[in-house]
């Protein structure tokens, strides 16, 4: 064993031998010569403290499963080779939520204030254990933690996934899974988007039929948005929900993980589940013959960000039962989630269905309204006064501040950065999770080969996410959270798909400081991510290997640019629809395609292995673009 450690100050946490990638970057790491080698009898000392037994099990079976080594733990042991310790007079610096990890040649110790602390402290000490420490069999290998002193605690109190369940449904141990995932990355909020025009996913013991007839639609297959209306004899043969037990359960299992759970009821728009429970909380004569959406087009999207509905989707402000039915469902959902906030949606609620309304009308003149938003504004003062009754803080989408906005509301911008700013000039607290560079659901690269959605995000792109815009007052800013709409996200597997590796561009732009962000580096770090999923059976995209096209009109001719978000790979292509490889022509400046070519493929390269999908371009697509007739 190398009995000393030489001290060198490491910038970036570049990968030493493929196994120093800490991800998200600490706040300050040294990094010196030599390592602690794992014996073959591990002894842990922790502190008796229940709040620790999850990050113990969990810190067991990671060192024992893949090398075999016996773990034991013990509340004092002097010979202990691992040390958690939560400090007796707190450290100021890290917060609750910090910790420091020091790694010596014969010890490692991680100190902490708080049970969420070691918790962290953990999760970084598993990156720092070569990527094979993730496997569930024992494999043979050296295990070796390189010699660390790391101190790290987040740069913001609320850093989030938001999980839409509603548009299909996730199985309470899919849920689980994905905040086991999430919580290795250090997000601590889970924002539950539960009920939507597809489906009302949580019991209310109260008003049964949001889940005897408001979880249930009509099985489709194909795009999301596009379907066939269902007819009325086609069985409701999709769907689901979580009972008060199932939610407590995973509320539990969130908490052992340091992760808070935001639940979310979708109101007044998105709530056709719930008009179909009870038709009688529309402003809409024949409500009671609609259906849970199946992914058939209810809106109709103007392109310009103004929108109607074809059905009426929203719950009527005008009438008293919509209340009594908001505070029977707010009365459950602040008994079975802890969290102090609630969110109420407030996003895409459309209005020309209110525009007809008698009530509506008459309710406008009562109270001296004098637009729309200020109905839906009157609607969620009413509700903010629900949640506050209940002991809980409201917050909504960005569209709440329209009209005004309620007291003590809290503002979560996703249609840009502007309504954040905004609700910080107005002293409210806000999350930020804007489209540009948060919305998860987006495609990860060009359509050609990505499942269609109607905006891409690069995770380059995704990694410029800075949760406190210029113009924002930043003590108003709670911090950030990735988005993850699920109308084109019917499995698992393509979950994991679409939320791998934006969340790390995420993750690291909630936790690290602004200025040690670096995209080389994290580049580097998300690959030593993808050898530890490889590992777990857990799917990611390799986007981030695909080409980047641009079409040009070059003299009527069409020309084509190809680029890459990262610096160290190179591109192969063919014209002549054959797979191209590393003895192709090699791209090195716009290409201009054969008289008759149809095609260009393209494959991209790291040395001398490829790394990016084999990508089919029809040239009439890049034609399109470019605006000339092919």
């Amino acid at each position: 064993m190398v009995s000393f450690c030489l001290v060198g100050i490491m910038t970036g946490a570049q990968p030493l031998n493929g196994r120093v990638a800490i991800l998200p970057e600490p706040v300050k790491m040294v990094q010196h010569d030599g390592f602690f080698q794992l014996p073959a009898k591990i002894l842990i000392e922790a502190p008796a403290d229940a709040a620790l037994q999850p990050t113990l099990t969990f810190l067991k079976q990671r060192l024992s499963s893949p090398t075999g080594y016996s773990v034991s733990v013990s509340a004092q042991a002097a010979t202990a080779q691992i040390r958690l310790v939560l400090n007796k007079t707190a450290d100021q610096v890290i917060g609750k939520e910090g910790y420091q990890l020091l790694v010596t040649p014969t010890i490692i110790t991680i100190k902490a204030n708080e049970p969420a602390g070691l918790f962290y402290g953990v999760q970084t000490l598993i990156q720092l254990l070569p990527v094979s420490i993730e496997s569930d069999v024992t494999v043979a290998g050296k295990w070796q933690v390189p010699c660390v002193d790391i101190t790290d605690y987040p740069r913001f109190g609320w850093r989030g996934l938001m999980f839409d369940v509603s548009r299909h449904f996730f199985t309470k141990k899919e849920v689980k899974d994905f905040i086991d995932q999430m919580a290795r990355y250090k997000f601590n909020l889970l924002h539950w988007h539960l009920t939507d025009d597809e489906g009302w996913r949580i019991e209310i013991k109260s008003l049964p039929n949001l889940t005897t007839k408001g979880s249930k639609r009509v099985d489709k297959t194909g795009y999301f948005g596009a379907f066939t209306p269902p007819l009325p004899d086609e069985p409701l043969n999709y769907g689901g929900f979580y009972t008060q037990e199932d939610i407590k359960e995973v509320v539990q299992y969130a908490k052992e993980r340091f992760v808070n759970i935001l639940p979310e009821v979708d109101v007044p728009g998105h709530s056709l589940a719930a008009i179909v429970a009870y038709p009688e909380l529309s402003c809409t004569a024949g409500a009671d013959k609609y259906r849970v959406r199946s992914g058939e087009k209810i809106m109709d999207w103007r392109g310009n960000g103004t929108f109607t509905a074809l059905v009426d989707n929203s719950l009527c402000p005008a009438n008293e039962k919509v209340y009594t039915f908001l505070d029977k469902v707010f009365t459950e959902i602040a008994a079975i989630f802890p969290f102090e906030y609630i969110h109420v949606g407030g996003d895409e609620c459309a209005k020309n269905f209110w525009e007809e309304s008698d009530a509506i009308k008459s309710l406008m003149q009562k109270e001296g309204l004098k637009t729309m938003h200020e109905v839906q504004s009157y609607f969620e003062k009413r509700v903010g006064k629900i949640i506050d009754s209940k002991g809980k803080k409201l917050i909504g989408w960005d569209e709440i501040l329209e009209g005004g906005l309620a007291e003590n509301a809290a503002v979560m911008s996703w249609r840009g950065e502007k309504g954040g700013i905004e609700a910080a000039k107005l002293k409210h607290e806000v999350v930020m999770s804007p489209t540009t560079y948060a919305y998860l659901d987006y495609m990860q690269g060009d359509p050609i080969i990505e499942p269609k959605v109607y905006a891409t995000l690069r995770l380059s792109k995704a990694y410029q996410f800075e949760p406190v815009p210029a113009g924002a007052d930043a003590k108003y800013i709670k911090g950030g959270q990735g988005n993850i709409w699920t109308e084109q996200i019917p499995n698992v597997r393509h979950l994991q798909y679409m939320t791998w590796p934006r969340a790390f561009a995420i993750a690291e732009s909630v936790w690290s400081p602004k200025e040690k962000k670096n995209w080389n580096s994290f580049v580097q770090r998300v690959e030593q991510q993808f050898k530890r999923y490889d590992i777990r059976e857990i799917k990611y995209s390799p986007g981030m290997y695909d080409p980047i096209f641009t079409a040009k009109n070059n003299k009527g001719q069409l020309g084509i640019e190809l680029a890459t978000e990262i610096d160290d790979l190179t591109i192969y292509y063919s014209f002549d629809n054959s797979f191209p490889d590393k003895f192709y022509p090699k791209y090195t400046g716009m290409l201009t395609p054969p008289k008759d070519a149809v095609m260009l493929k393209v494959i991209t390269y790291k040395g001398n292995q490829p790394v990016g999908r084999m990508i089919a371009m029809p040239l009439d697509e890049l034609a399109k673009k470019a605006g000339l007739k092919k």
